[in-house]
């Protein structure tokens, strides 16, 4: 005896069981379906007709709802337009005034720039001033005087003639 033997008698005899088990699985599969198909074809004949009824029944009642629901639907529709709604709006509106922050206040920023403007305009009118006064009292009286003699001997056709 060899011990190679052994282990392929052992495997051959595993493989034949799982064979054997899966013809059987098959079988009982095949059987199943069987079964499973008879059985639900039993069951639709025999509550076919108990569905329909079922069918028709629902429908029926369905179409009394709705018949019984629409009238009611329209009234509930006019109470709102007429009465709910202005009354619900009166009501946000006076809610969204009460939780409205209050506008800030643009007069204060406004008047502010206005008066800083104002500042500005009266301190250059003043530089420009102080400059003017500087300008005149450190000018020459000669200069003055000669540029008034140009001036006195100009005729009246615009030129001008040179002092004597």
């Amino acid at each position: 005896m060899s011990s190679r033997r052994k282990p392929q008698r052992a495997v051959l005899s595993r493989f034949e069981r799982v064979q054997e088990a899966t013809r059987q699985g098959a079988d009982a599969a095949r059987y199943g379906a069987e079964a499973a198909r008879q059985g639900a074809s039993t069951a639709a004949v025999r509550i076919g007709p108990a569905a329909q009824r079922t069918r028709d029944v629902a429908a029926d009642r369905v179409l009394v709802a709705r018949g019984w629901s629409a009238p009611r639907l329209e009234r509930a529709a006019r109470y709102v337009e007429s009465d709910l709604a202005p009354r619900m709006g009166s009501v946000m509106k006076e809610a969204a005034g009460r939780i409205e922050p209050p506008r800030p206040r643009r007069r204060r920023r406004n008047t502010a720039l206005m008066l800083l403007a104002a500042v500005a305009a009266i301190g250059v009118a003043g530089a420009v001033l102080t400059r003017r006064g500087n300008d005149r009292e450190f000018a020459d009286p000669a200069t003055d005087l000669d540029d008034k003699a140009v001036l006195a001997e100009s005729e009246v056709d615009g030129q001008v003639r040179a002092p004597r």
